[in-house]
């Protein structure tokens, strides 16, 4: 508790005679004080208004009526005889002393609250007797009453709310149960009803003082008269002052302290309250306030000082507040009142890494003084003015408590006859997350206790923040010139326990590069089949034997090693026979997609400097290229005269095996560069983990531009293994299933997206037979926890399932999780599918922003270490420099990438990913950089500003459409274009995945007080008719309202009219997977996909459509005709 109070404590102290000769000082020097600072006693005894605090109390009340979160509640164990009327007339004279104690509320006839104050009349105290209960159970027994004594709501209309029981365990054992509600009283009253008590019970049990009256001060004025009188006070001015320097110290905006928990936050924050207690060794409580003297400031500053550098380590966060409650009893008229003065302030510190920790204490003694003198301000008149938002389920302004107590109980050593313990109540409501209290004791001792919500977090958690509290008091005392981030909070057992999960020692170092591992089969498996492409049949010898040709015709042009040549192809044989061959001459591969945008093939060719393309005929023109590269169309090339033997191409591991271009932050895609040494241990780790066999068959499904492609090419063929190639349309659920039956797929490797609609329908038939399927991977961005139920309602729960992560940098695939381990019937599955462990060969660290290891359960940057990374992004040596950093933890001088990507550990080792650190983000498995798309919108001239977020929308339906881009564009002055002129012009630059489902025109972007954008003041989007703004058609029939309706709610669309465009919406591949199960659905009716793509405009699907259902219901009316006659024969016959 902030520690204002030190005046008030000394003047308790004081003798009667002191304090009377201390009173006629201060009126002496008071003559100047205006009169309205003096607290008089109220005129009227009826109903008197709530004070600040209790009038917020009242509120929060209303809210939980059944909340135990403000029960201030006490347990003592009376050892000894005990004079029980002596303690029936103790706290009887307490209760006619202090009128909170006799104190309900109402609301009054205008609806506000008032105190209803009793007439001092005898309260109740009721003794629970234990003693027909047998002597063995007793004591539990009596915990479990004293539990419920404390547990039990009060109802603040109805006094008393204080609840005093005492429970006989023995004839000489008791406890003593305290209740009170905090509405009353404060954490200063318990100490005034501890000694009046106690002064009440030795005046009337002690020897030979029977009947005897404590001697006690008068009281000058009671709670009531206090209330009014805070009332009056602020709204003469003082509140006005008093709140203008608290609006400067918390400015404008007021952010939500994330700390990381183990377990979701509900919508509803209803916790119960454990605790983890521990005590400060004296001697570094000694060094402490050695140290925080010396600066200046107090014990109390330099415990809080360090439990805000704990929460800046543990959430990253520089602004961080915590709520501190101050006794605000330095007034002489109240420090011997019971009633609820406390007040709650919140204490800023803006912390960042760099700073030492004697500056970090600095800003707290400031923070702390200012405090002090502006502590007047009710916390509830602070929030009403500052309008922080509200939720039901965090507390305003702070999140976090932290409150430094002095206890002296000594007073009950002194009961005449009895030996008293403290005995700990049952469990309560937590008020907050997390609080710290720490206590001084008379004797020295410091303790600590960490108050927490155990639906949030796990006691192993909270006693290891408690341990690096310590260890941060410690450098604080010892050490206060270091600054926060280069701390190492951990110890050396959390290290050593990080490096046995993130480092996995396994390696395939040896390993050849993968044509010569794949030329190996063919010398022990040449008739075994290598790839499957529709009816088509490849065997290992013949496509060794194709693809040699083709090799040596490209050493005859010139290609060697670290020659970039393109690939330019359709999905077809003819693609991995290219591959192959770039691979043995020594070239390494770039791959094109023909269906790229002509300005971003323009860039990819140009940056990679191509020296020769492989395409085919009829794509050459749409693929550009110098007038000195040299062209091979692969459809038509004649390559009968090449010898069909493997080149003999001397290759180092560090040559380049291919360049893959992924989004960049600079309005141009980046090209990754992979050296053949990492391709080559990749492709051995991933048979292993696929558990590949020559007898398996893997589909090969990702497009040759992403990085999935790779790890479903080149280990299977390195093992044996035979390749079904899908071709270039993708598969709805009814083609996948099939061609898994007929083409025999054991392995399949989908993008995360793709899996989850594909499971979800598979779920809808239920279970049934999936061939020789074992094993299913599934990677690109999170896994939902519904997708696995699926799976399991599909009756896969015996094929494996995997859930995969990897940057294209870290070489596929870094992290796998079985997610075998998930049994659905158990309920088990978490709300964020781990990414699992790291794979052979990987070195998985979880960083700080100063780059220290964070501890489990702690937010971290993943960072990939180890030896299979890519050499960087061509040429872009900045950038490969901000990106691939020494690795600090590697004694061989490695290097680390930095994914920007947020994960932490789990309590059992395996890592959780929570999001991108950035604004590159993953929308249906595509990672994007937002930057690309906006530095593409800003190249356009009537274009000003530009953003360009990410975020799931609800829908008309109450869903999500999933993740989605929404563009936040402002135009210069005159300027006439609009949103899908944009939209047209970005559609020639970027891919199909990039285009943001919303361009929404602003006059201008809101911007913070920091002169950056306030990406939370953005309006929300609408996905009403986007491209068809002034053109939009009801549809007209039955087919289209129809179809109108289920984009909607694919799409999550207001309105979607005859002439609108799938595309134009937003729509995209997986969208019309969804389309299409719901038209199943809905109509009947099933349409190859290709009628989607060919007729993305509503009124023309509708038409094919109708037009499907007209010929089905033909041929049902043809069949029905021919069972008639069939029938009619029949009974002729008969």
């Amino acid at each position: 508790m902030l520690n204002s109070s030190d005046l008030a404590q000394r003047r308790s102290r004081l003798t009667p005679e002191q304090r009377d000769r201390l009173a006629q000082r201060l009126a002496v020097g008071s003559s100047s004080v205006r009169q309205e600072l003096t607290i008089s006693r109220r005129e009227s005894s009826g109903p008197a208004p709530l004070s600040y605090a209790q009038q917020r109390h009242w509120f929060l009340w209303q809210l939980e009526p059944l909340s135990t979160a403000y029960h201030l509640s006490g347990g003592l164990r009376l050892a000894g005889k005990l004079d029980m009327e002596a303690l029936r007339s103790s706290f009887q004279a307490l209760v006619a002393r202090h009128e909170s104690l006799r104190t309900s509320f109402r609301a009054n006839a205008e609806g506000l609250p008032e105190q209803i104050i009793a007439a001092a009349g005898k309260l109740d105290i009721p003794v629970i007797d234990l003693s027909d209960v047998p002597a063995g159970q007793r004591t539990a027994r009596a915990h479990a009453e004293a539990s419920r004594i404390s547990a039990t709501p009060f109802d603040l209309t109805q006094g008393p709310l204080l609840r005093v029981v005492l429970i006989r365990v023995a004839p000489e054992e008791h406890l003593l149960v305290v209740v009170m509600h905090h509405i009353i009283s404060d954490a200063w009253s318990n100490r005034i009803v501890i000694d009046e008590f106690a002064a009440g019970y030795r005046a009337k049990a002690g020897q030979g003082r029977q009947g005897q009256e404590p001697s006690l001060t008068p009281l000058p004025i009671q709670y009531a008269d206090y209330a009014i009188w805070q009332r009056n006070w602020l709204e003469a001015g003082e509140k006005e002052r008093q709140l203008a320097y608290w609006r400067n110290q918390l400015g404008q905006e007021h952010p939500v302290l994330q700390l990381p928990t183990d377990y979701p936050r509900p919508s509803k924050a209803d916790y119960r309250a454990a605790r983890h207690a521990f005590v400060l060794p004296v001697s570094l409580v000694v060094r402490l306030q050695r140290q925080a003297q010396s600066q200046g400031a107090t014990l109390f500053m330099a415990l809080l000082a360090g439990f805000q550098a704990l929460l800046q380590r543990y959430t990253g966060q520089e602004d961080i507040r915590v709520g501190v409650p101050i006794t605000n009893r330095h007034r002489v008229e109240i420090e011997n009142i019971v009633g609820f003065f406390i007040n709650t302030q919140v204490l800023r510190n803006r912390i960042e890494g760099h700073m030492p920790l004697r500056a970090i204490l600095d800003q707290t003694r400031e923070a702390a003084l200012g405090a002090q003198t502006h502590q007047d301000l009710p916390f509830e008149q602070l929030v009403e003015a500052l309008q922080p938002e509200r939720n039901l389920n965090q507390n305003p302004l702070f999140q976090v408590m932290y409150n430094h107590l002095r206890e002296d109980y000594r007073a009950l050593e002194q009961l005449p006859g009895l030996m008293v313990e403290n005995h700990e109540l049952g469990e309560q409501t937590a008020q907050f997350e997390l609080t710290l209290d720490t206590v001084e004791q008379p004797d020295g001792q410091l303790e600590a206790t960490l108050t927490y919500a155990p639906e949030l977090f796990e006691p192993g958690t909270i006693r290891r923040l408690g341990e690096h509290y310590l260890h941060l008091l410690r450098q604080l005392a010892e050490h206060p010139e270091r600054s926060l981030g280069d701390i190492d909070i951990l110890n050396e057992a959390e290290h050593s326990q990080l490096r046995v999960w993130g480092i996995n020692e396994k390696r395939y170092a040896d390993a050849e590069p993968v044509h010569r591992l794949i030329e190996r089969q063919v010398e022990a498996h040449p008739e075994a089949t290598a790839l499957i492409f529709g009816d088509a049949e490849l065997s290992y010898a013949e496509l060794n034997q194709r693809s040699n040709r083709l090799a040596h015709r490209l050493i005859a042009l010139g290609v060697e090693a670290e020659t970039g040549v393109g690939m330019a192809v359709e999905r077809s044989i003819d693609m991995i026979v290219g591959l192959l061959a770039i691979l043995k001459a020594g070239g390494a591969y770039v791959p094109l997609d023909p269906e790229y945008p002509q300005e971003r093939l323009n860039y990819m060719v140009s940056d990679s400097v191509i020296g020769l393309l492989l395409t085919q005929s009829h794509l050459r023109a749409r693929i550009p290229h110098s007038g000195g590269c040299t062209v091979l169309e692969l459809d038509t090339l004649e390559l009968g005269g090449e010898p069909d033997y493997n080149p003999a191409v001397r290759l180092h591991g560090d040559n380049l095996a291919y360049v893959i271009y992924t989004s960049g932050s600079t309005g141009n895609p980046k090209g990754v560069g992979v050296p053949h040494h990492a391709l080559a241990e990749h492709a051995q780790i991933a048979v292993d983990f696929f558990g590949l066999t020559p007898m398996d068959r893997m589909l090969q499904f990702s497009t040759i531009n992403f990085d999935g492609f790779i790890e479903q090419l080149f280990p299977p063929l390195s093992m044996g293994a035979a390749i079904v190639l899908r071709g270039p349309m993708l598969w709805d659920s009814e083609t996948f299933y099939r061609e898994l039956i007929d083409k025999r797929i054991t392995v399949a490797d989908l993008t995360t997206a793709y899996w989850f609609l594909l499971v979800q329908d598979f779920a809808r038939y239920g279970s049934r037979n999936y061939g020789l399927l074992r094993q299913v991977h599934a990677g690109g961005e999170a896994m939902s926890p519904e997708g696995i139920k699926a799976w399991h309602r599909a009756g896969l729960g015996a094929v494996t399932l995997l859930n995969t992560y990897g940057p294209t940098e870290a070489i596929v695939t870094a992290t796998v999780s079985d997610c075998s381990d998930y049994q659905v019937d158990e309920g088990a599955i978490p709300a964020q599918v781990s990414i699992g462990r790291p794979l052979a060969a990987r070195r998985i660290h979880l960083l700080d922003a100063n780059l220290a290891p964070v501890a489990p359960g702690i937010p971290g940057e993943l960072c990939i270490g180890g030896d299979l990374l890519a050499r960087g992004y061509l040429n872009k040596g900045g950038m490969t420099a901000e990106r691939f950093i020494a690795d600090p933890f590697d004694e061989r001088g490695g290097r680390l990438y930095r994914t920007g990507d947020l994960a932490r550990w789990r309590a059992d080792g395996q890592i959780e990913y929570l999001g991108r650190l950035d604004h590159q983000v993953k929308v249906r498995g595509f990672r994007i950089e937002l930057g690309e798309i906006e530095a593409q919108l800003l190249a356009r001239p009537e274009v000003r500003e530009a953003v360009v977020i990410a975020g799931e929308w609800l829908n008309g339906t109450g869903g999500t459409g999933g993740a989605r881009l929404v563009a936040y564009v402002s135009l210069h002055a005159g300027t006439g274009a609009d949103a899908v002129a944009l939209r047209g012009a970005i559609c020639k630059a970027l891919p199909d995945y990039m285009i943001p489902s919303a361009i929404v025109v602003l006059e201008s972007l809101p911007l913070n007080p920091n002169g950056k954008v306030d990406r939370k003041a953005l309006p929300e989007p609408e996905f009403a008719n986007i491209g068809n703004f002034d053109s939009y058609e009801a549809p007209q029939d039955e087919m289209e309202e129809a179809l109108a309706g289920i984009w909607a709610e694919v799409l999550g669309t207001v309105q979607v009219g005859r002439n609108d465009n799938f595309f134009e919406l937003g729509g995209h591949s997986l969208a019309i997977l969804q389309v299409q199960q719901k038209v199943q659905q809905a109509l009947s009716v099933s349409l190859p996909l290709r009628l989607h793509f060919e007729n993305p405009v509503l009124k023309d699907i509708a038409a094919a459509v109708g037009e499907k259902r007209s010929l089905i219901s033909d041929e049902s009316a043809e069949h029905a005709e021919l069972l008639g006659m069939s029938e009619l024969l029949d009974l002729l016959e008969s």
